[in-house]
């Protein structure tokens, strides 16, 4: 019994130190938080905004496509998909964005294609043997969406017409330019529906906008080769208000509206140099002695037929150790083969001569200025009709096929044309500023154009140095490991549709007095390097 009993006073003893340790630890832990008080959770608000039911419009930048292809991380990934996860921090229970997966790691590369029809491409990744964008060899072709209805109708490739006819989804006949497969892969009824009305289908009450890209896009990344695709002011300002009118009037949804950027500064135009010719002296030596008859050519033409010395001097090609400028043809110069033709009549030159002279009829050296499309970089350098004497750009103009034509313009933009392209996408966000502001109750503007904006600064269009620095880390206006653009040069990759969305709520919560989270931007995934075996560069 006395055991028992001063085992009972043992542990009745321990029972009270314990308590005694617990109180004052809490009441240590208490006086803490009196001192020093928890930081309270934020707290989201949509302001004057509904988010509830969020759905986006657009093309390829709505869509996610990235990396030249559609593909599911890069969905995922998706601008809306973004700003939807930040929009539901001030939605009970969060926002249920659903998007028409392509359930394909690398998807279908539309930017390429094996003419043996052996292999599927898919997505660009980064050699950095190259260094440059490779296609992998595993991609997948376009199967049919058959999931719940969407809430990002972005589709790549759409201009602003395409919105509002039945035609974008089918039927897919050389007669229909406007069918577009990714949006015939996931439309309520191909032929019939169309993107605008399943949108309004869903009865949002928000909406992201972010279309016209391609109404002047296409024209550029074609070298301005063709100007039947550079949309006209009247038919921007038709279809893109008729977009904003069916929104306001068959929906009570407010929106964002993005406009357009400043494309030529894309990486798609930059990342090849007019001047990418780089020789030491003795090749430069070698190529003039080998190019001395076409330059000997077109001064004949000066001293015997009176053509004009200016002329001649444009297309005049001199090397020498550095740099130099890329060979091209240029279907706006005067085709010299009727000049030539004479010479031979005259006894000038002869026939072989004559016929050496055919790639350089319309040819000159590019200008300090002008601007080359990423497609010249598969060309360059490469061997003309197999012989290795005579690379491509430097030797024979770039853009003179095997069989005498000519695709020259489609490689580079001439002043002229940048011109002409920036005025054009001047006088569509001047469209697209207007319908906001029309609907300036319901609609905030995006401004990819401010001159405080992410695009200047990365651009470096506000302080003439690309690049802009998030939390101490530079990122640049390119697909290299540190840069925020996919593999394509166009379109951003996770890194770049954080900030794009970044600057997207701070319009909204500016707009609406909402406040929302912000998206860590170096959280966000980079550029992907080629891996073993699986980019067609390393077959």
């Amino acid at each position: 019994m006395n055991k028992l009993y001063k085992l009972f006073l043992l542990l009745l003893v321990a029972g009270l130190v314990g308590y005694s340790c617990d109180g004052i630890e809490d009441s240590l832990v208490d006086d803490q938080l009196e001192e020093n008080p928890l930081p309270n959770p934020p707290e989201y608000s949509s302001g004057s905004a509904d988010f509830s039911n969020f759905i986006a419009l657009g093309n390829s930048l709505t869509a996610g496509y990235a990396d030249g292809a559609l593909y599911t991380a890069g969905q995922n990934a998706s601008i809306p998909a973004l700003l939807a996860t930040q929009l539901g921090a001030a939605v009970d229970g969060g926002i249920d964005f659903i998007q028409p997966s392509i359930n394909s790691a690398n998807g279908f590369n539309t930017s390429v294609t094996n003419p043996q029809g052996t292999t599927v491409f898919g997505r660009f990744k980064l050699d950095t043997s190259i260094p440059g964008p490779s296609p992998t060899i595993n991609g997948d072709p376009i199967e049919p969406y058959t999931g719940p209805t969407v809430q990002n109708f972005g589709v790549p490739g759409i201009v602003v017409g395409q919105l509002l006819t039945p035609a974008t989804g089918g039927p897919a006949v050389p007669a229909n330019p406007a069918y577009n497969p990714l949006y015939a892969r996931f439309a309520a009824n191909p032929g019939t529906s169309t993107i605008i009305g399943e949108a309004v289908a869903t009865q949002p009450t928000f909406f992201s906008l972010w279309i016209g890209n391609n109404d002047v896009l296409g024209y550029a990344a074609g070298g301005g080769s063709n100007p039947g695709i550079l949309t006209s002011l009247g038919d921007f300002q038709t279809q893109f208000n008729g977009v904003i009118s069916t929104m306001m009037t068959n929906t009570s949804a407010n929106g964002v509206v993005a406009n357009i950027p400043s494309i030529l500064g894309l990486a798609y135009f930059r990342a090849v140099a007019w001047n990418a010719i780089p020789l030491d002296a003795a090749t430069a030596d070698q190529l003039n002695a080998g190019l001395a008859s076409v330059n000997g050519a077109y001064q004949a033409l000066v001293a015997n037929l009176g053509h004009p010395q200016a002329d001649a001097d444009i297309r005049t090609v001199t090397y020498a150790e550095g740099r130099n400028p890329i060979l091209v043809i240029d279907e706006e110069l005067e085709d010299l083969g009727p000049k030539f033709d004479q010479l031979q009549g005259a006894g000038a030159i002869n026939a072989q001569q004559r016929a050496a002279l055919a790639p350089y009829e319309q040819a000159r050296p590019l200008k300090d200025g002008e601007l080359v499309v990423l497609g010249a970089a598969s060309v360059l350098n490469t061997s003309f009709n197999g012989n290795a004497q005579q690379p491509v750009g430097v030797v024979i103009p770039l853009g003179f096929n095997t069989d005498g034509s000519l695709s020259g313009d489609r490689f580079y933009l001439t002043q002229a044309e940048q011109v002409e392209i920036e005025t054009s996408r001047a006088q569509f966000n001047g469209v697209i500023a207007a319908a906001v502001s029309a609907n300036s109750s319901r609609l905030v503007l995006y401004d990819t154009n401010a001159a405080d904006g992410d695009f200047y600064d990365i651009f470096g269009i506000s302080d003439g140095v690309p690049g802009i620095t998030v939390d101490g880390v530079d990122l640049t206006p390119d697909f290299a490991p540190s840069g925020v653009l996919s593999t394509d040069g166009v379109h951003p990759n996770p890194r770049g549709n954080a900030l794009i969305a970044n600057g997207m709520l701070d319009a909204i919560e500016e707009g609406f007095g909402a406040t929302l989270p912000r998206i860590t931007v170096l959280n966000q995934a980079s550029v992907t390097l080629c891996g073993i075996g699986d980019c067609a560069s390393e077959q």
